[in-house]
């Protein structure tokens, strides 16, 4: 059978509150750092490039605003006080909804909360967008884990 890339448009996100639906989810890049180091005896007049410590973007959430679900700027206003961190589990669906990719965001938390803007002559839909910071990512597809 041959096999079919999977499609980026089904997805959940478990983020530790009710259940939401998002309508777009960025920041799952991951990269190592470069360090450049040359010890003085070399005769290469060039540096070796060794791997540093893994860098993580931050995810970006987005969804349509509800009437009367505040949970989002909730768990953003009080995190000053509070110091919740969340592990978040972001899943792509297959037709039956269940998973065949999951990203696992290790202790997550809000840095940013930001609203699209009001427009007086067009209609869309009121977004809400927030920026988490977090410790990493773990990727499990199929039924490795890398």
């Amino acid at each position: 059978m041959e096999e079919i890339p999977l499609v980026n448009f089904h997805f959940s996100v478990d983020w530790g509150g009710t259940k939401i639906g998002f309508t777009e989810v960025t920041g799952l890049d991951m990269e190592y750092e470069v360090l450049e180091y040359r010890h003085g005896a070399s005769p290469e007049f060039s540096t070796q490039k060794l791997p540093g410590l893994t860098k993580y973007n931050d995810i970006v959430l987005k969804r349509g605003v509800l009437s009367g679900d505040n949970e989002l700027f909730e768990w953003f206003n009080g995190f000053r006080l509070s110091k919740e961190r969340r592990d978040i589990t972001i899943s792509l669906l297959d037709e039956s909804h269940e998973p065949t990719a999951v990203w696992k965001v290790q202790y997550a938390w809000p840095v940013s909360i930001k609203y699209s803007k009001l427009h007086s002559t067009k209609t869309e839909i009121f977004i809400e967008r927030m920026e988490l910071a977090h410790e990493g990512i773990v990727v499990i597809n199929g039924n490795s884990d890398t």
